[in-house]
């Protein structure tokens, strides 16, 4: 007498990299998201210099362009997480998902690091655009270099919130104009924490580590908090 084979429940990990491949085949045949997302970034870019072209020749950018950088980069973000479930919504595909037993954060672990991906690709693009039509011809600091800290603490934190923001925003009416009003109140510490250490790491002036390493140390708090709140939150999110 034959056994009937025993179907094993996959891991948690391989249920993770089902989707997150999932998710990266479907942009990188499509490229939707990144293609939305680059250019709108290109173009903030243009009205940045369309801007500053009517400013003073001696009008000097480095105390702002932190600011600047990281408005650039929520814009961008927001546009992309708006888009990140319209897969999912035009094809149903996410009601199939949820039908299939595995861990809801799961969902939230593959979609949050398929947004992580396609951000951190357009920030190497736009980032080294900005700093080649702003700050090339200025006195930049020597400690530029450590801009990188903050913008990864920052983006990982962006995607965290922002992608428990996107699913609860999918289905609704107007939902673009909600994610950003849910998105900018409840991601304030984190960019008020970027733009300090990413302004003193572009400014570095000789006490510059007394403001970038602990507003660093405060967006990583926050990414902390945030993630496990988000991931925590998820499956009652995902499931309403």
């Amino acid at each position: 007498m034959t056994q009937s084979p025993v179907l094993k429940k996959p891991t948690t990990f391989s249920q993770y990299k089902a989707l997150l491949a999932k998710d990266l085949r479907q942009e990188f045949r499509t490229r939707d998201m990144l293609t939305s997302m680059g250019i709108y970034a290109v173009l903030v870019l243009i009205v940045f210099g369309a801007a500053f072209s009517q400013m003073p020749a001696d009008f000097d950018i480095i105390p702002i362009s932190g600011g600047l950088i990281w408005a650039l980069i929520v814009f961008t973000s927001l546009l992309g997480l708006n888009r990140s479930f319209s897969h999912e919504k035009e094809e149903g595909s996410l009601q199939g998902i949820l039908l299939v037993p595995l861990d809801r954060a799961v969902i939230f672990l593959s979609k949050a690091t398929s947004n992580l991906i396609f951000l951190l690709l357009v920030e190497i693009i736009t980032i080294p655009l900005f700093y080649f039509f702003f700050l090339s011809r200025s006195d930049a600091s020597e400690t530029l270099w450590l801009v990188v800290a903050p913008l990864l603490v920052g983006t990982i934190g962006i995607v965290g919130i922002g992608t428990l923001l996107a699913t609860i925003t999918m289905g609704t009416r107007g939902k673009d104009v909600l994610l950003a009003v849910l998105f900018i109140p409840l991601s304030y510490p984190l960019l008020f924490a970027c733009v300090s250490a990413t302004t003193a790491a572009i400014v570095g002036d000789f006490d510059f580590v007394s403001t970038f390493v602990p507003a660093l140390a405060m967006a990583g708090g926050y990414d902390v908090v945030m993630i496990l709140v988000s991931w925590l939150l998820y499956d009652y999110v995902v499931s309403a």
